[in-house]
C-alpha cells in the first residue's frame, strides 16, 4: 500500500509540475518585443520595437498611470488580454482621454501633451 501511494504522491506531483510549467510558456508565448502579456508599454523616444526589444516603461495594473518625462514620439502597445482596453489622456489622473487602444493595437505617438494612459477593465 506504501508503494502505491507513493507513485500516486510522485505523480501528482509531475502533474503539478508539467501544469505549472505549461501556464509560464503561456505567458511567455505573449511576450511581444519585450512587452510582457497583460501590460501596456512604452519605447523610448524614437526607437523601434523590432529593434530594441526593450520597453522603457510597463504598466500592468488597471487603473490611470501618470506619465513623468514622456516627450516627443513612441510606440505604445495595448498587450493586455481579455478585451482589455488602455486610452491616452490629456491629462494627469486619467482624464480628458483622447485615444483608446483595443487588445493587440498599436500606436505611434507624440506624448509630448499626454500626461496620462489608462488601463481599463473590459
Amino acid at each position: 500500500m506504501r508503494k502505491v501511494m507513493s507513485a500516486a504522491a510522485a505523480f501528482a506531483t509531475a502533474a503539478t509540475a508539467m501544469v505549472m510549467m505549461s501556464g509560464t510558456a503561456q505567458a511567455g508565448d505573449d511576450t511581444v518585443y519585450g512587452c510582457r502579456s497583460g501590460n501596456v508599454c512604452i519605447w523610448a523616444q524614437g526607437v523601434e520595437p523590432f529593434d530594441d526589444p526593450h520597453p522603457t516603461v510597463q504598466y500592468s495594473s488597471y487603473g490611470y498611470h501618470n506619465l513623468r518625462n514622456q516627450y516627443g514620439d513612441h510606440w505604445v502597445l495595448n498587450n493586455q488580454y481579455g478585451g482589455a482596453t488602455a486610452s491616452l489622456c490629456y491629462n494627469y489622473g486619467g482624464t480628458n482621454c483622447y485615444e483608446t487602444l483595443f487588445q493587440d493595437d498599436w500606436t505611434y505617438e507624440n506624448l509630448t501633451p499626454v500626461n496620462s494612459i489608462t488601463l481599463n477593465r473590459p
